[in-house]
């Protein structure tokens, strides 16, 4: 069963439910004015006028036959509000139990904030390395990003982007079983990128593999500056590598190679 109850500060018409006005001993907040008044005392009638006493003081009793529209299951008529609210339907009130909606919004909103940045520092600590390239600036904070969370500040190493250009393997001109293996590769980026290691695999008349090595740059590069390997392979720039081995004992007749980077 609806009733109907009035804002005494604003005149503003509410329809009402019993169990509500019964909620906080009949105390309501008016949706228009936030004025908290008295639900029970203020119940009107269809008509306009108050309420007999009788139901202001029971709001859950058997409701007055001017109520009998509202249980009927037909709409009744917007009931007449103030002049400054004509023409508009009644409106349910804001219940002095209902949550402050507001603060809640400002919550939602500081925890969404909250949950970007972590996904932004996240992205940022992941990327570290790119990050760093493309914005050098930025290396001394990832650095010390790093230092706290105890990883590892390294350059980018996409190997799709490091390619073989050439490589050749051939017999020592002092002979003694000595062979010589030139080879070069490319920085294809624009981005530097950290030294590869590489894989040298030796092969008989049968292409069977007779003995596979993994060659740091430590070791392939020609003279092994420390500083240089730190810095990486600069963009778009080529390395040419020289290595000399023992094939006497193994006589390999073919071979592969392939650039890889070890596991983090």
């Amino acid at each position: 069963m609806s009733l109907t109850t009035r804002c005494p500060n604003c005149g503003t018409a509410f329809r009402v439910q019993p169990a509500q006005l019964s909620a906080r001993g009949g105390k309501v907040r008016c949706g228009r004015c936030a004025n908290v008044f008295d639900g029970v005392a203020a119940l009107i009638q269809e008509d306009g006028s108050a309420a007999p006493a009788a139901e202001a003081s029971a709001p859950a009793a058997e409701p007055s036959p001017q109520l009998a529209l509202f249980e009927s299951g037909r709409r009744a008529p917007p009931l007449a509000a103030t002049a400054d609210a004509a023409n508009e339907d009644a409106a349910v009130p804001q219940f002095l139990d209902e949550p402050a909606r507001p603060r809640r919004r400002l919550a939602w909103a500081f925890a969404a904030l909250l949950a970007l940045g972590v996904l932004a520092a996240q992205a940022a600590l992941y990327f570290r390395a790119y990050l760093a390239a493309l914005v050098p600036e930025s290396r001394p904070y990832l650095a010390s990003a790093c230092a706290l969370l105890a990883c590892e500040m390294r350059l980018p190493r996409d190997i799709k982007l490091i390619q073989i250009e050439s490589s050749e393997l051939k017999q020592y001109p002092s002979g003694n079983g000595v062979v010589q293996l030139d080879a070069a590769f490319r920085n294809t980026s624009t981005i530097t990128q950290e030294f590869p290691v590489l894989m040298l695999t030796l092969t008989d008349a049968a292409d069977e593999i007779l003995a596979r090595r993994a060659i740091p740059p430590q070791q392939y590069l020609q003279p092994a500056d420390p500083k240089v390997i730190r810095s990486g392979v600069p963009g778009s720039s080529v390395v040419n590598v020289r290595l000399f081995f023992d094939n006497s004992q193994l006589r390999a007749i073919g071979y592969r190679i392939a650039l890889v980077y070890p596991p983090a």
